[in-house]
């Protein structure tokens, strides 16, 4: 143990104690042995330190700070670096707020469009997912604070989350749901780990030998503390004897009382209580003794301006017909639609952000030089009710420009933790709002928001698509940039967007209404399912166009990677995502038709030529073998 002497000396009553949490947020402290209270706090893109009453679900307001683009937005940029600058400034305001843990980020995989938290998540692919959460971790605690990776595992629908069974293979659980929190432990060092609600295969995560044990302390050799999720205790001794370190919120004396009878009949031994107090103080220790001295301030303006920056580099232009993006300066345009005033920028519940400042298209859009906007209107109801003043509004704004930019998408109450979607489908009043205005002027630009994939068979009448996703409170004036050419777009999709729900490989099945979730479709998520089955998709994995071209020449391999030559042939600086896939076809085991296992992304200068080394490592080419329970 690391600790042994403190530990020592701690009374039962207060190693009881001190695995359950004081108040909403808070450890119990020990003035005598000089172990100081830690504090944890949401979220993932955003601090939500509360001063007032708490509470885990985003409903009290909390401290201002920077709200940044989603972990669904960043996942597009396909961007470590940018991750990781992500990651210190979340770190750098955490500290300014005296908070040692930072609850974020969350590295579910996205099994089905319909999970109410997709935005929170990063992507469809572990690998993909276990990089930009890497990235975070290392950001966020090179500045002292605790990043808390979450939710382990198997979190993948929100309705019933707290009752739900999980069952799933261990090819499955190994390959699918593991694999991004292994990448987060073993490469971005990750200090601190959230279970789920949910039950995996039969036990709680929380109190899952299996999971906390066997895989996460033993094979993975993690040696940091694990937090239940808030209210995820169900059996508090049990999860000790899992080394689940804190029971949080405060459970009250209940689960102390539990602790103590546990010891008393032997059903718990004093070193399996005092392995967990010494990690919890492990971590109450390090994060407070890095916290001394601190400023209490941090960058507002920096922040701000990283977040602009982040936005933009996350967007995702899907479409451009006869290249009407970007716009030249001084064209007429009309801009349309209620987010391009209010925008949509983060999804709801324990992740909301009280934001520092929040920018709207449209009045970056007035303040700019670029663009002449000749009309504005809100076209439709934010709720999805029918409104045909506000039609009617639209139509004639969009008859007096060159150039319509429609913004559209998902409304706040269409993704939220705590409930799932219904339906892939935006509102009906946006698509008849867009056939109105499109009768009146075909040449339409759509901005689309939303933090996870949308049925679009209305995308034909638009002439271009860029997908901001949730772009955090500086998105206004990431999509200004990239709608002038001041930035040229370099997102590519963290997640395919399907023809239809119908033809996502858990339509049958998701969300499960019964005690038990059956993971029926196995490894085949995402483009692994869409690929290996040919089933055709709008928009594929990994996909995103430029106002440049990239020529890929020169490819070879060895034993320890692949090179190749990446050129700029285009006109304008741009940036491109290299992506190298593996296959192996008539393998005895069955493999999807391809699957990520490196990518790099490169900016390059007009004409300009790189070579690029993406390396293999010990995950490139593995697969579980059950037969044998390893990896092969």
């Amino acid at each position: 143990m690391k600790h042994k002497d403190i530990v020592s000396a701690m009374t039962l009553i207060e190693k009881a104690a001190i695995v359950g949490g004081q108040g909403e947020w808070q450890t119990w402290p020990i003035p005598r042995l000089n172990i100081p209270s830690m504090y944890c706090s949401d979220g993932p893109h955003g601090i939500r330190k509360q001063a007032g009453a708490g509470d885990h679900l985003g409903l009290n307001e909390s401290l201002k700070a920077t709200c940044f683009p989603t972990a669904a937005t960043v996942a597009n940029s396909w961007d470590v670096e940018l991750g990781e600058k992500i990651g210190q400034a979340l770190g750098e305001e955490a500290m300014a707020e005296d908070v040692h843990i930072l609850l974020g980020p969350g590295i579910n995989m996205k099994r089905s469009p319909l999970c109410g938290r997709n935005f929170e998540y990063f992507s469809e692919d572990p690998y993909l997912a276990g990089k930009m959460a890497s990235a975070y971790v290392r950001g966020i605690q090179s500045k002292g604070v605790r990043s808390c990776i979450k939710h382990f595992a198997v979190n993948s629908q929100e309705e019933r989350r707290m009752a739900m069974d999980a069952v799933v293979d261990e090819r499955t659980l190994r390959e699918i749901y593991l694999t991004a929190f292994e990448i987060a432990v073993k490469e971005g060092g990750a200090k601190a780990l959230m279970t789920s609600y949910n039950e995996v295969n039969g036990e709680y995560a929380n109190e899952n030998r299996h999971l906390l044990i066997d895989i996460l302390r033993g094979e993975w050799g993690y040696d940091g503390m694990v937090v239940t999720d808030w209210g995820g205790s169900n059996d508090h001794v049990k999860g000790i004897k899992c080394r689940s370190n804190l029971e949080m919120p405060n459970p009250g004396l209940d689960s102390a009382r539990q602790v103590l009878q546990a010891i008393e009949s032997g059903t718990l031994t004093r070193k399996e209580l005092d392995i967990c107090v010494d990690d919890l103080l492990d971590a109450i220790l390090e994060t407070t003794k890095a916290a001394e001295g601190h400023s209490t301030e941090f960058d507002v303006e920096g922040h701000h301006a990283l977040a602009r920056q982040a936005a933009s580099q996350c967007a995702v232009l899907l479409k451009n017909e006869g290249k009407i993006l970007p716009l030249a300066a001084g064209t007429k345009v009309a801009v349309i639609g209620d987010f391009a005033f209010v925008p949509r920028y983060q999804g709801a519940g324990s992740s909301m952000v009280n934001t520092t400042k929040l920018e709207s298209f449209n009045e970056i859009a007035a303040a700019g030089s670029d663009l002449e906007i000749v009309a504005s209107s809100r076209g439709y109801q934010r709720n999805g009710d029918p409104d045909e003043a506000l039609k009617n509004e639209a139509v004639e704004a969009a008859g007096q420009a060159d150039v319509v930019l429609y913004f559209l998408g998902l409304d706040e109450m269409s993704e939220s933790e705590g409930l799932d979607r219904q339906h892939m489908r935006i509102p009906k009043v946006q698509i008849e709002v867009l056939e109105a205005i499109a009768a009146a002027n075909p040449n339409i630009v759509g901005i689309l928001s939303g933090g996870s994939s949308i049925e679009m068979e209305w995308d034909v009448k638009l002439r271009a698509v860029l997908h901001g996703y949730l772009t955090g409170q500086a998105g206004g004036g990431a999509i200004y940039d990239l709608v002038t050419g001041k930035v040229n777009p370099s997102g590519k999709l963290a997640e395919t967007y399907p023809i239809a729900y119908v033809d996502t490989p858990a339509f049958n099945y998701y969300p499960a209404k019964e005690r038990t979730s059956e993971y029926r479709e196995g490894i085949y998520i995402g483009y692994r399912y869409y690929d290996t089955a040919h089933i055709p998709v709008r928009y594929p994995f990994g996909f995103g166009l430029s106002y440049t071209n990239f020529e890929y020449s020169d490819l070879r391999a060895d034993e320890n990677g692949a090179s190749f030559n990446i050129t700029n042939t285009g006109k304008v600086d741009g940036a491109e995502v290299a992506q190298l896939y593996v296959s192996l076809p008539g393998a005895k085991v069955f493999r999807p038709a391809k699957e990520l296992k490196g990518f790099a992304k490169v900016f390059l200068k007009a004409g300009e030529t790189k070579t690029i080394r993406i390396p293999f490592n010990d995950m490139t080419f593995r697969y579980y073998n059950t037969a044998s329970n390893t990896w092969a």
